[in-house]
């Protein structure tokens, strides 16, 4: 065994600071020379990343726990306090709330008597919340930072601490920056600050939040429905199946469903409860079709129209229905295409769309709705993946161009923001767009299927494929560096056989042409993402994963020749020679 690794597990098996379960944990590994599981623990310090981090629950330095979760409290609180005193403010807070995850109530604690250990006032949810209500929180408060405890869809081994800062967006550079060093510079987790629960009530430094602050964002959810009337008249006329699949989302979504007049809603009784053993799916993912199996049975027991499931967070949304007798999944892309579509013709239709409007998707987000968007008259901002960068981006404008008006915000992995009081993905405020779309179509006399061939018909169809290869532990992280380097090396101007316009290349920050000898600046923040852009319009990206042990491949085919039938013929046989490129030579590196 290393014996680097070694002597880190026995420093912790024998240090007083740490619980006596904790140790026994550790030292019952060395006892039975577990070797991988002891290097899988320690052969480096739980990463603290961009947004924050994730991690298996349990004992050791690589996972997360109630002494890792102090000490990125403890390099928050330091990054904090920096700004605080930058401008002299007195007075310094942080929001929190946590979902149905194992240990998410007393990591949430944990945090809060690390901000309390500080000074730093916390202002930590009653019961736990989703996502989007600890960015509202953050606003409300008008707070300096805030920690959502979650590991959102991960498998119920997972746990995680996501870093928030004044905007309720996810924290963004210089900030982030600044954190990761001051976690990274923390090696004696003795010296974290830390004032016990009891202690911290006492002096005033921990602030449970009630339900007026939740009132407050079902106040404002509601005030964004885009056609009260129809909802209001006909809400009923939609039958709903819902799962929050053991997460936050139970109270938050058939609240707000409730709130606009649609109170026909089915709910999965068996994963109404929060859980976080996650005990009917093998993964609380609303991406996968699994995942939604029991709504799906429900709604075909009870002739249902939608399905609608969201994740331990309920920051992301999964649509079902039944289309000419199948069960279909609407995948990320078509929900925001459906969302997208409906919110700004609609309110075009009716003359309330905002001057200077303009949306936000990222990157590896369908092109088509750039081609929608641009028909109705809105601008569209591309950005990295992930909300972060969308409602970093929000900020700025909203900042350097208070005359432009935020639409919408989506991005492919089934995370989408239809309002400007909320800076992350919102999955309460997904559902009730969602049901008022599909209400919409149903009293046309369509299903979401019939609704997007429609938008096809007009914009031309896309279809978009995700590809996650996975690859666990030290070694797996390794193929994925050499994945990415076998492909940054491809710059013959062919991928799979097809012929590339340019190269995108997040990393050196630059585009390279291959049918011209042009390069340009790419203005986006450096980040380790490829781009192969095609000169018919096609795009694929990957990017390695920064939450979890896989490389996704992003593949986005446009045909605009032929009829629907023929463009969807094309598209799948287009994108299966290009899954198969793909494979192959990640098999290679």
């Amino acid at each position: 065994m290393d014996q680097q690794i070694l002597s880190s597990a026995k420093a912790w098996a024998s240090n007083s600071y740490f619980d006596e379960e904790s140790r026994n944990e550790i030292q019952t590994l060395i006892d039975n020379n577990d070797e991988k599981e002891l290097t899988e623990r320690f052969y480096k310090n739980l990463e603290f990343g961009t947004g924050g981090m994730r991690s298996i629950r349990g004992a050791g330095l690589n996972r997360i726990n109630h002494y890792t979760v102090r000490k990125a409290s403890q390099a928050l609180c330091n990054e904090v306090i920096r700004v605080g005193k930058e401008k002299n403010k007195d007075v310094l807070k942080i929001a929190i709330s946590y979902d149905s995850r194992i240990w998410s109530r007393e990591l949430a604690e944990e945090a809060a008597c690390v901000f309390a250990g500080n000074g730093v006032h916390a202002y930590i949810y009653e019961r736990l919340n989703p996502v989007a209500l600890l960015s509202f929180s953050v606003r409300h408060h008008d707070a300096d930072a805030g920690v959502m405890v979650t590991a959102s869809h991960n498998p119920p081994e997972y746990n995680g601490f996501k870093v928030y800062w004044s905007d309720g967006a996810q924290v963004t550079p210089p900030n982030d920056k600044n954190i990761i060093n001051n976690y990274n510079s923390i090696e004696d987790f003795s010296t974290i600050k830390f004032l016990p629960l009891e202690e911290a009530q006492k002096a005033g430094l921990i602030h449970w939040v009630g339900t007026d602050v939740e009132d407050k964002y079902y106040e404002a959810i509601l005030s964004k429905v885009v056609n009260p009337q129809l909802c209001k008249e006909k809400g009923n006329d939609l039958k709903i199946v819902y799962t929050p699949i053991h997460g936050t989302g139970l109270i938050p979504c058939t609240r707000a469903l409730k709130d606009m007049g649609m109170e026909n809603v089915l709910v999965v009784e068996e994963q109404a409860q929060p859980d976080g053993t996650f005990p009917t799916v093998s993964s609380p993912n609303p991406e996968n079709p699994s995942a939604l199996k029991m709504a799906v049975d429900l709604m075909n027991q009870e002739n249902g129209d939608i399905v609608m499931g969201s994740d331990p967070d309920t920051d992301r949304l999964g649509v079902a229905l039944k289309h000419n007798g199948e069960v279909v999944y609407i995948n990320g892309n078509q929900i925001g295409i459906l969302m997208l579509h409906y919110v700004i013709s609609t309110l075009k239709a009716n003359g309330q769309l905002p001057t200077n409007p303009y949306f936000v998707k990222t990157i590896v987000t369908t092109p088509l709705q750039e081609k929608i968007a641009s028909h109705f008259g809105v601008e569209t901002e591309n950005t990295l993946t992930g909300f972060k960068w969308i409602c970093g981006l929000m900020n700025k404008i909203e900042t350097e161009q208070p005359e432009r008006n935020f639409i919408f915000g989506t991005e492919e992995s089934f995370g989408y923001l239809p309002n400007e009081f909320v800076r992350d993905k919102d999955g309460v405020h997904s559902v009730t767009l969602m049901a008022e779309i599909a209400l919409h179509y149903k009293t046309q006399g369509l299903n979401l299927v019939e609704a997007l061939d429609k938008i096809y018909e007009e914009f031309g169809f896309s279809n978009e494929t995700l590809l996650n290869l996975v690859y666990q532990g030290k070694e797996g992280a390794e193929k994925i560096g050499r994945i990415m380097e076998l492909f940054r090396s491809m710059n013959t101007g062919t991928f799979a056989g097809l012929e590339v316009d340019y190269l995108e290349d997040y990393q050196a920050q630059k585009a390279v042409s291959f049918t011209s000898d042009k390069t340009w600046k790419l203005d986006l923040p450096q980040s380790n993402v490829l781009g192969f852009n095609f000169e018919n319009g096609d795009k694929i990206y990957l990017r390695p994963s920064g939450t979890e042990p896989k490389i996704k491949f992003y593949i986005m085919i446009q045909e605009n020749e032929g009829s629907l039938e023929e463009k969807k013929k094309k598209a799948m046989a287009k994108t299966d020679e290009i899954l198969n490129f793909i494979k192959e030579q990640a098999d290679k590196a």
